[in-house]
């Protein structure tokens, strides 16, 4: 007896220092495969990023958020290069005097987006326009049409254009930016990381940005909760009504899918690019018409994603609304029947009741998902 129980005991011991070594050797090659413990000694005394694989592109979505035809729109996104991109989105080097970085503008809690009319750019001078949220740019069927007058054609273009603006971070040549971001210990490492060599160029800064703002899903919202508990949806199908929704929310989302999809997407994927939505008979910003020099441009401006839309407050290119109460009211009674409105819109407005009106805005705050709004892969890596 004493030597089967001696038998039982070995084995067991030695069972668990097998699982123990495997669980072990797991974490050490994933530890191995992003940096070396000198080079993550370096890289930790200034950022708090794990030295361990963190996903962005992998990510596990639900199911109403597959499709057949899904591919990341641009570009391809690599865990390396986006943990690059994520550190650089966070750093006020990119701007001429070390006042602001690309989350100045587009705050994580705001649904990156940012919750004023206009931002303040590196030499205090406020921007043009409202800023834009930049979530879930992976779900556009193309990358085109970014910023609210369309002028840049991809991710990579609108980093491009907004590092160099005069007003938002005004550096005055790529040059400069890779010299600044090239004057540290630790961007050597994380660029030979995610591109195989510590080159510091133009190209690598924009991919790696583009990889970090592509990896931005929003997929935990509880409209997205009550689609998955009702098993709900496959590509762009959205039901009639789901379970763990109120009778507001569900009247409200159906308000919406008849009123507003057409132009803002049925909540998976983004409607139309862009629109003139009726806010004014003149426009002293006359948006994409202030580019084409058409006419049939004046008020036209980029149509937004509702995703987090209850995180991204004020509302419009100039921050008009601050609140989706007031939104709601313009599209009920407030749309102008300028030359260039959108046809998919009535003028002078759908003539909401004061229970759709509570109810589609019931609905909008079911989009924000607060769990992206904390989530640690999107948060400033800086100490």
């Amino acid at each position: 007896m004493q030597l089967r129980n001696f038998i039982l005991a070995a084995f067991t011991v030695l069972g668990f220092a097998f699982l123990v070594a495997s669980c072990t050797q797991d974490e050490g090659t994933l530890i191995n495969k992003t940096f070396t413990d000198e080079d993550y000694e370096i890289i930790a005394q200034h950022l708090n990023i794990p030295n361990d694989r963190t996903e962005y592109l992998n990510i596990a979505l639900p199911k109403h958020m597959e499709s057949s035809g899904f591919s990341v729109a641009g570009g391809t996104i690599t865990n390396k290069g986006a943990i690059l991109g994520r550190v650089l989105f966070y750093d006020t080097r990119l701007s001429k005097n070390d006042a602001v970085s690309c989350a100045s503008c587009h705050e994580q809690a705001n649904g990156f987006a940012e919750n004023a009319a206009f931002s303040k750019g590196f030499d205090n001078q406020e921007t043009k326009r409202n800023s834009l949220a930049i979530g879930n740019v992976r779900f556009y069927y193309h990358d085109r049409g970014f910023m609210w007058d369309e002028r840049a054609e991809s991710v990579e273009d609108q980093t491009r254009k907004t590092v160099t603006d005069h007003i938002e971070m005004g550096m005055d040549s790529w040059a400069d930016v890779t010299d600044k971001v090239a004057d540290s210990d630790f961007y050597p490492i994380l660029f030979k990381s995610a591109f195989g060599d510590e080159n510091i160029t133009e190209d690598r800064i924009q991919v790696a940005l583009s990889m970090f703002v592509r990896s931005i899903i929003s997929k935990d919202a509880p409209f997205d909760r009550a689609m998955v508990a009702d098993n709900n949806g496959n590509g762009f199908g959205v039901p009639n009504s789901l379970g763990d929704f109120t009778d507001s929310e569900n009247r409200g989302m159906a308000l919406y899918m008849n009123s507003c999809r057409a132009c803002h997407g049925n909540i998976v994927f983004l409607g139309k690019s862009s629109a003139n939505n009726g806010l004014d008979m003149e426009y002293a910003d006359k948006g994409v018409g202030e580019l084409s020099n058409n006419s049939y441009d004046n008020g036209v401006f980029k149509v937004p994603f509702m995703r987090n839309i209850g995180l991204t407050a004020p509302y419009m290119h100039d921050g008009r609304f601050q609140t989706l109460e007031e939104v709601i009211e313009h599209y009920s009674s407030g749309i102008k029947n300028h030359n260039n409105l959108d046809a998919l819109l009535p003028a002078g407005g759908f003539d909401f009741s004061a229970q759709e009106k509570e109810d589609l805005v019931a609905f909008l705050h079911t989009l924000s998902d607060e769990v992206m709004a904390t989530e640690e892969r999107y948060s400033n890596p800086f100490k």
